[in-house]
């Protein structure tokens, strides 16, 4: 601004001037000389004719009226410009003014919130309300103030690890179970804003404050589970809890935060015994397997053994019902031949004889022949003709009868020749 002024007055100065700052002595001898010309045109500013300039282009703003014979440069005699201002003009230019200067202040209230965002407006620093997404306004500083917060997006605090699962925060990571051992968990929380005003006021530091809030639930549901649960099938299972028992918490902080997921990133044993660890779990599967294996045998021979038995059980309750019915069977046909033989016995023992003798010989295949010439026996294979005339009607070449060969052989024993109640039964037969 400065050297603009200069520009249009038309001066021109040089550092290397050998006249720099003798522009007042030059005055002094030259005093007839024009007010416009009286500093060498190399020579320096005169600042107070810049000043009295000023002066005049604001009084004239402000409606000032100049001095009686007095000119636009003000002379050397009133020292400020000679200017008597007008006060009518000058409340006119600050009323303007002020006009100008209200209408700037209450146009910076106006201010636009982003989709997914929400502004907090605050009078004299409390909370007063919220504002949606769009163009809005509120009373300018000092009277309220806003602070704009993203409310959409979901943010993410890391347990354990940074970056990556390798680059570990053991402080953070290792913990307690319930059976007395050390495990290592890197997790993630997901979470959004579902208050801005909590968010912003509740909480001094709201990063920190989900960070110890996650470590502490997880802390809390891992010492009261064991490690194999934790491990293997319970992952999911402490995730839940954790997010679940997190949420309890943050509701009751008032932090205005709602828990979107929780992930496991890593579960596993300490570095220092994992290979131990690692014998620990094969021997712990080796185990597993021999026991399925045991127990698929058991399913396999328990119940065929149990079937055996039913089938024993089974055969014997047979067996003794059809040797209960036989006996039963027997005494019956006893009693009935007992009747028989009390009406006719000579009939009856002839009849029992032969049924007996037919049994017998039903039941073996060999038979032996009395010769009357004298003791010689006669052996006949009857088994082999038996066995031949069977296979000969399976071949289905000759038909014989399955019956014993049609020989008649008469029993010439002399004393039943003489038994007279044999004579009897075979001339009752004969008749």
């Amino acid at each position: 601004m400065f050297v603009s002024l200069l520009k249009k007055y038309g001066l021109k100065f040089s550092l290397n001037d050998p006249r720099w700052g003798r522009g007042s002595q030059d005055d002094k001898q030259n005093p007839n000389s024009n007010q416009d010309n009286r500093r060498p045109p190399d020579g320096p500013p005169d600042l107070e004719q810049l000043w009295r300039d000023f002066n005049v282009r604001l009084n004239r703003l402000l409606g000032g009226k100049k001095n009686g014979g007095g000119s636009d440069s003000g002379g050397n005699g009133g020292g400020g410009g000679g200017f008597n201002p007008d006060m009518r003009g000058a409340g006119v230019g600050a009323g303007v003014i002020a006009v100008i200067a209200a209408f700037l202040w209450l146009i910076s209230g106006f201010f636009i919130v982003q989709e997914g965002q929400t502004a907090v407006v605050m009078t004299f620093g409390k909370v007063s309300h919220m504002t949606p997404a769009g163009f809005n306004w509120r009373w300018p500083t000092p009277i309220q103030s806003h602070e704009i917060v993203n409310v959409s997006s979901v943010r993410t605090v890391e347990i354990g690890y940074r970056g990556s699962a390798k680059n570990k925060q053991l402080e953070e990571s290792l913990m307690l179970t319930e059976d007395e051992n050390i495990i290592d968990i890197q997790f993630a929380v997901q979470y959004r804003l579902k208050n801005a005003a909590d968010w912003l006021f509740n909480n001094r530091d709201q990063e920190e404050m989900i960070k110890q809030v996650a470590e502490s639930s997880i802390r809390e549901v891992v010492g009261h589970s064991k490690m194999d649960f934790v491990l293997y099938e319970g992952r999911e299972k402490v995730a839940l809890d954790v997010g679940q028992s997190m949420q309890k918490i943050l509701d009751l902080y008032k932090s205005g935060v709602q828990v979107a997921n929780v992930t496991m990133q890593g579960v596993q044993p300490p570095e220092q015994v994992q290979a131990a660890f690692d014998d620990a779990v094969k021997a712990g599967q080796d185990r597993e397997r021999a026991k399925n294996e045991g127990q698929a045998y058991a399913n396999d021979v328990i119940p065929k053994a149990r079937g055996g038995v039913s089938r024993l059980l089974q055969e014997a309750e047979g067996y003794k019902s059809r040797v209960v019915s036989t006996s039963e069977g027997d005494a019956s046909r006893f009693k009935q031949v007992l009747v028989e033989y009390e009406k006719a016995p000579a009939v009856t023992r002839d009849r029992i004889y032969l049924e007996t003798m037919q049994q017998i010989f039903t039941n073996t295949s060999k038979v032996m022949i009395d010769s009357k010439a004298g003791n010689n026996l006669l052996y006949l294979p009857l088994d082999k003709l038996i066995s031949q005339s069977v296979a000969t009607d399976a071949a289905g070449k000759v038909t014989v009868p399955a019956a014993a060969p049609a020989a008649a052989v008469e029993t010439t024993d002399p004393q039943r020749a003489l038994d007279p109640r044999s004579r009897d039964s075979r001339n009752r037969e004969a008749r």
